[in-house]
């Protein structure tokens, strides 16, 4: 009996503490889900990630600003090059010509110049000259005049008398010989005093014009003094932009010159891609954007370094639509077989220059950003 009753009081023993061990192993498993509950409404809900993301930058093109022939290529790609360094010559000879031509252009208008101004002073001599000529024809009018008026009266005086036999008929010869030479006389003194004028009016002419060549201006602000300036400061700007340089500081890349290839302004030659101003365009599902701000700080990894380095960075901005939307053939939603498709818009993240420079990317490296929605953007 005793026996019966040691066995049964051993099971209920064991299922008392079975059922113990249970009731502690779903406190605990409730525990730790309320655990992960709270951790992820109170702070893994505020994180949004997406290793849809990839290191861009805007690579500087290479290109010349004149026509020429390619004398000296300085650099090949992969190559690290500053902010100003010769990349590229271009054949500087016919940029020297031109520039030689343009400074004779130049003193050849500055001569031009002085010679209107000298000009001037001389077309006011022949005006004071032209003014006298002009008096003096009209004097000799006034004379001819008078002689005229004097010619006239004689000889009606002896037509009056010729009636008479007062007057015989070469003294009436001679007054009409008077007359009509004296009406010649008028005649030229009158076109003497014409021309005097005319002379005058066509000097005075050529002087305003010459003054107007030459007024409220020097010889250095003169309009054709200024114009043959600029076309040799061109000319010098020209044969100085034979000489190419790298407009920023950054790797060579896609480089495709060749030496003696003759090349026009605005031929791509090569690239420059600023290495130091790298930085990530991530695409996150439309779903995860909610809120998402300018200015909230992100945490990045490359594929290239693994887990063991970490970039800290802050969205810059928003593209200013999806992928597709801008895709060269894009989707036609409207169609009747119609399917949805989450889309992605690329978000631009800005790095940290001095953890960029610790550990450099390049363009199109893979990455991995983690946004942190749950801080304020400043």
């Amino acid at each position: 009996m005793s026996e019966t009753i040691e066995p049964a009081a051993d099971r209920t023993a064991i299922t008392a503490r079975r059922n113990k061990l249970l009731l502690v192993f779903a406190g605990a498993l409730a525990l730790v889900a309320a655990l992960a509950a709270a951790y992820w409404i109170f702070y893994g809900s505020r994180f949004v990630s997406t290793d849809n993301a990839y290191a861009a930058v805007e690579m500087a093109q290479v290109t010349p600003s004149v026509s020429g022939t390619i004398a000296e290529i300085r650099v090949k790609d992969t190559q690290a090059v500053k902010k100003d360094e010769v990349l590229v010559l271009i054949d500087p000879t016919d940029a020297r010509l031109a520039l030689a031509e343009a400074e004779a252009d130049l003193s050849r208008a500055m001569r031009r110049v002085r010679g209107y101004v000298a000009n001037d002073q001389g077309l006011g001599a022949q005006i004071a000259a032209k003014v006298a000529e002009e008096r003096r024809a009209v004097a000799q009018l006034a004379v001819a005049e008078a002689d005229f008026d004097k010619a006239t009266v004689d000889l009606k005086r002896r037509e009056a008398l010729i009636a008479s036999g007062a007057v015989s008929g070469d003294e009436l010869t001679r007054a009409q010989s008077a007359f009509a030479s004296a009406k010649a006389n008028l005649d030229a003194a009158r076109a003497s005093a014409s021309r005097a004028q005319a002379d005058r009016l066509a000097t005075q002419g050529s002087k305003d014009a010459n003054a107007a060549l030459i007024a409220d201006v020097d010889e250095d602000n003169n309009p054709e003094v200024a114009l043959a300036r600029a076309k040799r400061d061109q000319a010098a700007v020209d044969l100085e932009r034979t000489v190419i340089r790298a407009p920023v500081d950054g790797i060579v890349a896609k480089r495709q010159v060749q030496l003696g290839q003759r090349v026009q302004a605005g031929t791509p030659l090569l690239s420059v891609v600023p290495i130091q101003e790298m930085h990530v365009d991530a695409n996150f599902k439309e779903g995860q954007l909610e809120k998402v701000r300018v200015g909230q700080p992100a945490t990045l990894k490359a594929d290239i370094y693994g887990s063991s380095v970490t970039y800290h960075g802050v969205v810059e901005g928003f593209s200013a639509g999806s992928g597709s939307a801008f895709a060269v053939i894009p989707a036609q939603n409207a169609t009747g077989n119609w399917i949805k498709v989450v889309q992605r818009l690329p978000i631009r993240i800005r790095l940290d220059p001095v953890e960029l420079q610790a550990n450099p990317l390049k363009a199109g490296l893979s990455m991995t950003v983690r946004i942190d929605t749950g801080t304020v953007a400043e």
